[in-house]
């Protein structure tokens, strides 16, 4: 929904998502640009190695159509929902807590579990969505449990401020979800930077999952999100990696990756190579509780994978030409590799993508 305005300059998040991204969303009311977007978008997953992907679509239920078919004909797992907005936003990206609520329950029932498709109810985050909205999400989760719930949590110190004047008689901005019945095994919330330990505890006990999005927050200044906190071994989370295009910067896990390491390493926590490449893979899996099917290469498992060059380019190959041993060269390929490192993308099996022999 947001690749047309990838790099697009801006302040912090408020202010970006009013001068970009609400504009770009606006344009998916047009069906032909949604499926020219939507093509591209899942071209790009696969070129950069992503087989699986949890995002967000726009307001109209045509955006939604058109992803899930464009991952359809690459046999991709997308899991995607309408944005559920009913306040501030634009008029023309308004919908209402009854049609919005219809809306995501007709998309729900044509494409969850059509082919490898899943559907995410997806409020956009607590602003855009009135306390009648969001017990509407969570009344439609109630009755699809096996459905996902995708929204965005704490990325912005003043937007958690907005949240708390929104919903006054909640205990912070995890609570608004928990209240509504927005919490539980299937829920992703983006970002979560500045979630409490009070809250990360909230989300341990529910099985809420976090998708941790470097990019993103460096780019819009919103903060250092803390894996180790994240991961206390006394209460893991499950956490994901996430390049949440367009305020992410890359579609890269491997570029993502190397930005984790460095606001892990400003948090004093050392984000090896395994943690890392857990973190794109068979976190993510568990976070979106998908991991029985991808993740890993167990036995019985669907078969994506993909295939790393480690001399991708010269410096590449002078750099892993010298390491001693697999956590080295997955490091170096986490700091330095990038879209050019994917030598073949696998689907089910299937090769998706071929980077030698790849269509100009």
């Amino acid at each position: 929904m947001q690749t047309g305005i990838i790099a697009a300059f801006g302040s912090q998040l408020i202010d970006w998502l009013n001068r970009y991204t609400f504009v770009e969303e606006q344009r998916f009311s047009d069906a032909d640009y949604a499926r020219q977007v939507a093509s591209s978008f899942c071209d790009e997953l696969l070129r950069n190695g992503t087989t699986t992907a949890l995002t967000f679509c726009a307001v109209y239920p045509q955006s939604v159509d058109a992803l899930f078919e464009e991952a359809s004909r690459r046999s991709m797992r997308i899991a995607a929902g309408k944005v559920l907005m009913d306040r501030n936003a634009p008029d023309a990206l308004l919908d209402t807590p009854r049609s919005g609520y219809e809306d995501s329950k007709a998309l729900l029932e044509r494409w969850h579990g059509k082919g490898r498709n899943l559907y995410a109810i997806t409020p956009r985050f607590a602003p855009t969505s009135t306390p009648e909205q969001l017990e509407a999400a969570g009344t439609l989760w109630r009755e699809h449990p096996e459905a996902l719930v995708h929204t965005h949590v704490s990325e912005n110190t003043g937007e958690i401020s907005w949240v708390r004047s929104l919903f006054p008689t909640q205990q912070g901005y995890l609570d608004v979800y928990d209240h509504f019945g927005l919490l539980g095994r299937g829920a992703v919330l983006a970002h979560g930077v500045h979630l409490t330990g009070r809250e990360r505890d909230r989300c341990a006990e529910t099985g809420t999952a976090v998708s941790h999005c470097p990019t993103s927050n460096l780019f819009l200044g919103s903060g250092l999100f803390h894996v180790h906190d994240a991961k206390d071994p006394k209460r893991p989370m499950y956490v994901g990696l996430g390049t949440d295009i367009g305020a992410g910067t890359s579609f890269s896990l491997l570029a993502t990756m190397n930005e984790a390491y460095k606001v892990a390493e400003l948090s004093n926590y050392p984000l090896d190579s395994v943690k890392a490449f857990f973190l794109a893979t068979l976190g993510s899996a568990q976070a979106m509780g998908v991991d029985d099917k991808v993740g890993s290469l167990e036995p019985g498992h669907e078969a994506d994978f993909v295939v790393l060059d480690p001399a991708a380019t010269p410096l590449l190959a002078q750099r892993t030409s010298r390491v001693s041993d697999i956590e080295e060269l997955l490091f170096v390929l986490a700091v330095m590799g990038d879209d050019r490192a994917v030598r073949a993308t696998y689907v089910n099996g299937v090769l998706a993508h071929d980077r030698d022999h790849a269509s100009a």
